[in-house]
């Protein structure tokens, strides 16, 4: 008996782990994808578009104030 639950956990944990540090897995997946969503932020922040609210509506640039924060209390 505790040689097939061995076997059982054994088998499970090689299929289990090929399937998160497979090619496919998600741990490869986001290694592949976070430069490439990282990139696409950075490009939208810099260009400031395609950010929308819940409304569906753009959010549009102002100007700031002209009493910038002094970063003191």
């Amino acid at each position: 008996m505790t040689t097939e639950l061995v076997l059982l956990l054994g088998l499970f944990a090689f299929i289990v782990g090929g399937l998160f540090f497979g090619q496919k897995g998600p741990l490869k997946v986001y290694q592949t994808s976070g430069p490439r969503l990282a990139a696409r932020i950075e490009r939208q922040i810099t260009i400031g578009n395609q950010f929308k609210n819940k409304g569906g509506t753009n959010y549009d640039w102002t100007h700031p104030d002209a009493n910038p924060p002094t970063g003191t209390l």
